[in-house]
C-alpha cells in the first residue's frame, strides 16, 4: 500500500515531520513501512511556459519553438511533439543546452510521462489550469501488516494514525452534502448478510475527459493508472477514505432498478478487463432486471461501462461481506484494488461519505454535472457494538508499566474512540464503526492501542513472576525425534511436504479421492485434498530431485489424514541409477535400526509398486509397514526404493527396558557355513531355520553365490561364546555339528 506524503499533509494539520522520520514512526507504532521513494523530482525545477512561436525545421517533425517561462524568461527549444503550437500553455524543464538540426535548444517542453504526472507521452502537457505541482514522497507500507486494519487502506485512515502519533489535528476531507429528495432509481438487496449496504446517486450532463493534472499526478504517484475524470474520481475516493466505488453508464442500465443478488446458474459476465467469466450461485453480482452488470466488489461489466459518449452515470458506493468477496476473487483468480479492500471488512457507514466526497470532486472535474434526485440507499444497520470495559489497573498490569488515566484517555480519543469514566480507574470505551468490523472487540485490543502509542520500548523488560515449570513429557514427540536422528545418522535428508494433494496424485496411488477430506478453500488447484498417505509427496520429491542428482536418500515424518483421524507415518526413499537392490537392502537395514527384529515378507504388488519388489514389513505377528520399489513407469530414470512405516505401531512395539550387559571377559569363536538353497528361497527363511543353542551369539549373512542350475549358496558366519569360560575346540565342534544336523533336518544341503 502506497501513501503520498503530500496527501497526508493535506489531512494532518501542521505535519512537518520529514518523510523518512514519519515512516519510522509509522513502523514503530502502526504498520511496517518498507521504504520511502521520492517521485516527481522534475517538478522541482519545472516552470509554466507559453509557446510564443513555432517554426518548422526541414521536413522532419522537429520545430524551433520560442517560449515565455514564468521562472526562466524567454527560451528557444526544439520540440517534436505533434501538439506544439503557438498559444499553448505547457511546462518547461531546464535540462541544459543541446544542438538539434543546427538550432541550440535550451531546455525542453515536457510530456506528462517525463514529469511523472501520468503515463501519457504522446505530446507535451497542455495546461488549462494554474500549474502548482510539486515533488512528493511515497511511503510504502507492507500490505501484510494492514490485513487486520481495513481503515488503513486509505490515506484518511493513515492520516488519523499520524495525527494521533504526533498530537496533530486531523482534517476530514468529506463535507456533508444534502442528498435528500426522491431517489431516481430503486435498489433491492436480496441478502443483507452478503451486502449490508448499497448506496447510489444518479448524475446527468456528464462530460468524459482527462482528469486535471493534479488528480492524474496524485493517482500515478501511488500506482493507480489515470483513465478518465469519472473513473479517476472513484479511484481517488477509494485511495482517500477507503471506499471502493464504481460508475455505470446510466443509459446502459435497464429497468430503473439495481438488484444485488447471487448469480444464477450458467450466468456470464463480460468484464472491464476484456475477460468473460462464468458465474455460479456462490458469486454476488450487481444486476438490473435483465442480467448481471458487475461482479460485486471485484470488477465492473463491460456492457455498462462508461465511454466517451456517456452523459449520465450511476455512481455506486456499496459494502459487501468480506469472505464472500474473497471467495469470489480467489475462484476467478482476479484481485482488484476494490476486492483487496472489501475482503478486509470495510465500514458500511462509509458508503454515503464516499458519495459526498465524490460529489464534490465531480463538480470540479466535470463542470456542469448535475445531481438527479436524491440518495438511493438500501441499508440494514448492523447491531451497535457494546462498549468495552477497560480497567486501568488491569491495563497497567498487562502492559508492564503504569500509564496515567489522562494519557489513556488522550490516546484513545486521538484515535477517535469515545471514552467515559464509569467508576474509579475504569473506562467504558465505545469503538468507532471503522474499527468495529474485524478489529477491536475486547479489552485486550484496547491494550494494544495504548501500548503501541506509548511505545513498547518504554516498557522495562521484566522476567515472568510465575514459577517456571517443566512441561510434561511428550513421548510421541520424543520418539519422532529419535526416528529423525536415526534416519539422519544413516545419511538421509529430511523433507517437508504440504499436507495437500491433487486428485490426480491420489489416483496415481490407487487412493479414492472420495475417501479424502476436501479442502474448502485450497491454496492452489492441485492441492484440494488432505493427504491420506505420505507416498505422493515422496514420489514428487524423487521426481524433482532426480532431474539434478544421480543418487540421494530422503525421508519425511508426517501425518496421514483420514476422515476418522490422523496417523503419523515415516516414509523414506533411496534413489540411484543402479539395479535397485542396494536401495532395498539399505531401507531394510534402516527399518532394523528403527525397530530391531523386523522381518520382510514378499507381498502382492500394488499398481504403483514394482511387480517383483514389494514386501510387507513385520515385527512378530504385526504388519508395521511396506518396503517396495516404485514401478518403473513412475520414475523416468534410475530406481527408487521406498520404506513406509506406521509410527504408532513402531513406537508401541519398541522394547521398553534396555538391559545392559557387562563387557565379555572370554573370547569368542566363529566359523562359516554355506547353505545350498533353491533359487527362490528367502534369506530370511534360511536365517530363521538356524537352531539357537545358548552359546550362539550371532548369525551374520556374508555373501551369495549362484550355481549354473540357479541354486544359491548362502554363506553365514556363526559366532559362539560363553559367559563363564572360553569354549574349547571340542565344544565348538559339537555345536557346529548340531547346527549342521538341524539344517539338514530342515531340508537344506550344506556345502562343507
Amino acid at each position: 500500500m502506497k501513501f503520498s506524503y503530500n496527501w497526508l499533509r493535506e489531512l494532518v494539520d501542521g505535519l512537518e515531520t520529514p518523510p523518512k522520520d514519519l515512516a519510522r514512526l509509522i513502523t514503530i507504532k502502526t504498520a511496517e513501512c518498507e521504504g520511502v521513494e521520492r517521485v516527481g523530482a522534475a517538478l522541482e525545477s519545472a516552470s509554466e511556459a507559453r509557446i510564443v512561436s513555432v517554426e518548422a525545421l526541414g521536413s522532419g517533425h522537429n520545430r524551433k519553438t520560442v517560449v515565455e517561462t514564468a521562472k526562466y524568461g524567454t527560451r528557444t527549444v526544439v520540440c517534436g511533439a505533434p501538439n506544439c503550437r503557438p498559444g499553448v500553455r505547457s511546462i518547461y524543464l531546464p535540462v541544459g543546452r543541446k544542438t538539434i538540426e543546427g538550432i541550440e535548444s535550451d531546455g525542453m517542453l515536457a510530456s506528462a510521462a517525463e514529469l511523472g504526472i501520468s503515463r501519457d507521452h504522446t505530446g507535451i502537457v497542455e495546461l488549462d489550469e494554474p500549474f502548482a505541482l510539486a515533488p512528493d514522497h511515497i511511503i510504502e507500507v507492507d500490505n501484510k501488516s494492514l490485513t487486520h486494519r481495513p481503515d488503513l487502506w486509505g490515506h484518511y485512515g493513515m492520516a488519523r494514525e499520524v495525527a494521533a502519533i504526533l498530537g496533530k489535528t486531523l482534517r476530514d476531507p468529506v463535507k456533508a452534502r444534502a442528498l435528500g429528495g426522491a431517489p431516481p432509481l430503486r435498489v433491492t438487496i436480496e441478502d443483507y448478510a452478503l451486502c449490508p449496504r448499497y448506496s447510489a446517486l444518479l448524475f446527468e450532463n456528464v462530460t468524459i475527459r482527462p482528469s486535471p493534472l493534479w488528480l492524474q499526478y496524485r493517482l500515478e504517484a501511488i500506482g493507480l493508472n489515470p483513465i478518465s475524470n469519472i473513473v479517476d474520481v472513484t479511484n481517488y475516493v477509494m485511495a482517500e477514505i477507503t471506499q471502493p466505488m464504481h460508475a455505470f453508464d446510466a443509459d446502459k442500465l435497464r429497468g430503473g432498478e439495481i438488484i444485488v443478488r447471487l448469480a444464477r446458474e450458467g450466468e456470464q459476465l463480460n468484464a472491464l478487463n476484456g475477460e468473460r467469466y462464468n458465474l455460479d450461485p456462490s458469486n454476488l453480482v450487481i444486476a438490473d432486471p435483465v442480467g448481471a452488470v458487475a461482479l460485486a466488489g471485484v470488477i465492473g461489466g463491460a456492457e455498462s461501462a462508461i465511454s466517451d459518449t456517456t452523459t449520465r452515470i450511476v455512481l455506486e458506493s456499496a459494502n459487501f461481506n468480506a469472505s464472500s468477496i474473497r471467495k469470489t476473487s480467489s475462484r476467478m483468480r482476479l484481485r482488484t484494488d476494490a476486492s483487496m479492500r472489501f475482503e478486509k471488512a470495510q465500514d458500511p457507514v462509509n458508503t454515503v461519505r464516499g458519495l459526498e466526497r465524490a460529489l464534490e470532486l465531480l463538480e470540479e472535474v466535470s463542470p456542469g454535472i448535475r445531481l438527479v434526485g436524491g440518495l438511493a440507499d438500501a441499508f440494514r444497520p448492523p447491531p451497535a457494538p457494546a462498549p468495552i470495559e477497560l480497567p486501568l489497573d488491569w491495563l497497567d498490569r498487562k502492559l508492564g508499566r503504569a500509564v496515567p488515566a489522562a494519557d489513556v484517555r488522550r490516546i484513545l480519543e486521538s484515535l477517535q474512540f469515545r471514552v467515559e469514566a464509569t467508576a474509579p480507574r475504569i473506562f467504558s470505551v465505545s469503538v468507532p464503526s471503522w474499527r468495529a468490523t474485524k478489529d477491536i472487540s475486547i479489552k485486550d485490543d484496547l491494550l494494544e492501542e495504548v501500548g503501541r502509542m506509548v511505545g513498547y520500548d518504554s516498557i522495562t523488560p521484566v522476567a515472568p513472576l510465575a514459577p517456571a515449570k517443566v512441561p510434561p513429557g511428550n513421548p510421541e514427540r520424543a520418539f519422532h525425534h529419535h526416528v529423525r536422528e536415526m534416519a539422519a545418522a544413516q545419511g538421509f535428508t529430511e523433507v517437508y511436504n504440504y499436507s495437500f494433494v491433487s486428485e490426480e496424485m491420489a489416483a496415481a496411488f490407487e487412493l479414492d479421492p472420495a475417501m479424502h477430506i476436501r479442502v474448502a478453500n485450497p491454496i492452489a488447484r492441485d492441492q484440494g485434498l488432505l493427504r491420506a498417505s505420505l507416498l505422493p509427496g515422496i514420489w514428487k520429491n524423487v521426481g524433482d530431485n532426480a532431474r539434478h542428482l544421480d543418487s540421494f536418500r530422503l525421508f519425511e515424518i508426517g501425518r496421514e489424514i483420514h476422515k476418522d483421524g490422523e496417523a503419523p507415518h515415516f516414509a523414506a526413499a533411496i534413489y540411484a541409477k543402479d539395479n535397485g537392490v542396494p536401495g532395498l537392502l539399505e531401507l531394510k537395514r534402516l527399518a532394523e535400526c528403527l525397530l530391531p527384529g523386523v522381518t520382510v515378507r514378499p507381498a502382492q504388488a500394488q499398481g504403483y509398486e514394482h511387480p517383483q519388489r514389494a514386501a510387507d514389513v513385520h515385527h512378530g505377528g504385526t504388519r508395521i509397514g511396506r518396503l517396495f520399489e516404485f514401478h518403473p513407469r513412475m520414475v523416468e530414470a534410475g530406481r527408487a526404493a521406498v520404506l513406509d512405516l506406521d509410527l504408532i505401531l513402531v513406537e508401541k512395539l519398541q522394547r521398553g527396558t534396555v538391559r545392559y550387559q557387562p563387557v565379555r571377559r572370554f573370547p569368542t569363536s566363529a566359523f562359516d557355513l554355506s547353505i545350498v538353497a533353491p533359487k527362490r528361497a528367502l534369506i530370511g527363511e534360511v536365517h530363521a531355520a538356524f537352531p539357537r543353542p545358548p552359546e550362539l551369539l550371532s548369525i551374520e549373512f556374508l555373501r551369495e553365490f549362484t550355481f549354473s542350475d540357479r541354486r544359491r549358496s548362502l554363506s553365514y558366519r556363526i559366532t559362539l561364546g560363553a559367559s563363564d569360560h572360553t569354549l574349547s575346540s571340542d565344544e565348538v565342534a559339537a555345536i557346529r555339528m548340531a547346527i549342521i544336523d538341524a539344517m539338514r533336518s530342515a531340508g537344506y544341503e550344506l556345502k562343507l
